[in-house]
């Protein structure tokens, strides 16, 4: 790249991040203003678009880049806020590499090598935000995870908004609840933390959806017996 083109590419990054920041704010601020939240709701807005103008995660050309900014900036903004909590995890690692360009930029969403996880081996997504694609992010198989796993929670998170996160934890309590109870009562030989992964993490219909998605139902952590039968919708067919 010329010195001309670096300069150029420079001053649209800036550009790009400070239209972002400033339509995330006001478009965020205009929709939560009728529930009296107008400025923490510019605030969080206006963060996430100066984050993802900034890595230049939106693609713009496409309309659903368009959709992907506006319901990260209103119906989705409480799970936006969450991924800026974990773009400040990230970043006090300090970890060279951790943020992963080359399956963020113009995909609209973010990806982390580490980032903010919960459970050693497993990803974790937080709004538009990817956690824990691993040490080998690059590698077909964590590619194809983040893809065709992850990306579906982003969107789902999306779709359902702030219905997303309470969801998603009811059914866990409500399934490890009654995995526990399956072990205790029927005394199953696989271990107790199995079991109730089965009932509250792999049962539970957003993560049912993601897994079948990505061609990987049943899940090899699940008990099968203890988990839906049939995949919920058909594995997204790619070439490797």
């Amino acid at each position: 790249m010329t010195s001309a083109a670096a300069r150029r590419s420079r001053i649209l990054g800036i550009v790009e991040v400070g239209i972002t920041a400033v339509l995330g704010a006001v478009v965020a601020g205009a929709v939560w203003s009728l529930v009296d939240l107008a400025i923490p709701a510019a605030i969080v807005g206006g963060l996430n678009g100066a984050v993802a103008g900034g890595r230049r995660i939106y693609r713009w050309r496409s309309p659903v880049g368009w959709l992907a900014f506006v319901l990260d900036s209103t119906w989705v903004l409480v799970t936006t806020a969450g991924a800026l909590f974990a773009h400040v995890v990230a970043a006090a690692q300090r970890t060279p590499g951790n943020y992963v360009v080359q399956y963020s930029e113009r995909r609209n969403r973010h990806v982390y090598a580490r980032g903010y996880t919960l459970r050693r081996g497993f990803m974790l997504t937080v709004g538009n935000v990817i956690n824990g694609a691993g040490p080998h992010p690059r590698s077909t198989f964590r590619r194809h995870v983040v893809d065709d796993h992850e990306h579906v929670h982003v969107w789902q998170a999306r779709w359902f908004g702030p219905i997303f996160p309470l969801v998603y934890a009811t059914w866990w309590v409500i399934g490890a609840t009654a995995g526990t109870l399956v072990w205790l009562v029927r005394r199953p030989p696989e271990r107790l933390g199995r079991v109730i992964d089965s009932w509250g993490y792999y049962r539970n219909p957003f993560e049912w959806w993601a897994y079948s998605r990505e061609g990987r139902w049943p899940p090899p952590g699940a008990v099968e017996r203890f988990v839906w039968r049939r995949t919920l919708t058909s594995s997204r067919q790619r070439e490797v």
